[in-house]
């Protein structure tokens, strides 16, 4: 059964669609969080966010290292540091559209555990990036489970996971999500242009060889957007491609929105208590966020 097919059975529903200018890495995740708080405190509706970051942010796993960041190359570069709400590896957001699924447990598309709500969300993602001409599939594991966090690379695009996406056989768009009082956050990274290995340029590693040979296989195992196609894609098409995606796959309607004066409110607080904070960003990944 194709993902697109398994979901059609679902009523149609109505999300809201928020396309939110670009803002910083601390404020781009308070943005997620107050909206996931909002989503599971009955204010607001579930929720279809697409945005972009500026300037360009190294965003840390939930439970990553600091010591896995160069932090003197990510200053030199002027890329922006922040830890995610949800886990997984670094992933350098720059040139890329981003989304965030944000909506209630008992929503009937993000239904059960975590990779049965990825599996339904991703024929959304998959459908939208057909529409781009890509020819895409949600990759399924087989193999072994990840390496323990304690041998794994710092790099999220190295490795694709449970119905995360390729083309050509190399990772183009990876999601993580995390459950909060009732209330599902997913967000994820399309990569549009550049070079997918530049993240590498603010990682610590124990020899500037050791650093080629990670880039050379990150090319090899990721891609994005515009390599994958042979043309450049821009944010615009990207997000336009992603809505009608989610709106064809799972039977979504979208009435475009603003974020609300509480989201707003929230959003700006938790940037100055959480994202922005050092507390939060250098914490030990044994601390409680």
């Amino acid at each position: 059964m194709s993902l697109q097919s398994s979901v059609s059975h679902h009523p149609p529903s109505i999300w809201r669609l928020l396309l939110t200018p670009p803002l910083d890495g601390p404020l781009n995740m308070a943005v997620d969080e107050a909206l996931l708080d909002a989503v599971a405190e009955g204010r607001s509706p579930p929720t279809l966010r697409l945005f972009a970051w500026t300037p360009p942010c190294l965003s840390l796993g939930y439970a990553q290292p600091l010591s896995d960041v160069d932090m003197e190359r990510l200053r030199a570069h002027g890329w922006d540091l922040v830890r995610r709400p949800t886990g997984g590896r670094a992933i350098l957001h720059t040139d890329e559209l981003t989304y965030s699924v944000i909506a209630p447990m008992d929503e009937p598309r993000v239904l059960g555990g975590v990779i049965e709500s990825y599996r339904r969300l991703s024929a959304g993602l998959l459908r939208g990036l057909q529409i781009l001409g890509l020819h895409v599939r949600a990759y399924k594991k087989t193999a072994a489970p990840n390496p323990s966090p304690s041998t794994s690379l710092p790099v999220c695009f190295e490795v694709p996971s449970d119905y995360e996406i390729t083309a050509n056989g190399r990772k183009l768009l990876g999601s993580a999500q995390v459950r909060k009082r009732g209330a599902v956050l997913q967000h994820g990274s399309l990569p549009l242009v550049g070079d997918i290995a530049r993240i590498c340029d603010a990682l610590r590693f124990e020899s500037e060889a050791e650093r080629e040979r990670v880039k050379a296989r990150v090319r090899e195992r990721a891609t994005t957007a515009q390599a994958a196609l042979g043309r450049e894609v821009s944010w615009d098409e990207a997000a336009r491609a992603i809505r009608t995606g989610f709106a064809e796959a799972l039977k979504l309607e979208f009435l475009e929105a603003a974020l609300s004066a509480d989201e707003q409110a929230a959003a700006e607080k938790l940037r100055t208590e959480k994202y922005a904070a050092q507390e939060w960003n250098e914490r030990s990944v044994t601390g409680k966020g």
